[in-house]
């Protein structure tokens, strides 16, 4: 299982998400963007950003 907590990248956000993949993972950060901080693409700098702090979950 993976997670990703979005404050690690947007300070004061406390949305975290947790999937089986990394894929997964993104596609609930890139949804989280969109709605709850009005983006519409995610840059290729804000998916490393993401990407560097995916963590492997210590209770799946």
């Amino acid at each position: 299982m993976k997670e990703f907590s979005c404050g690690d990248v947007v300070p004061g956000c406390t949305a975290s998400f947790r999937a089986s993949t990394d894929g997964e993972l993104m596609m609930k950060v890139a949804a989280h963007a969109h709605d709850d901080h009005g983006l519409t693409e995610i840059s290729s700098d804000l998916a490393d950003a993401v990407k560097q702090h995916i963590r492997v979950a210590e209770h799946a």
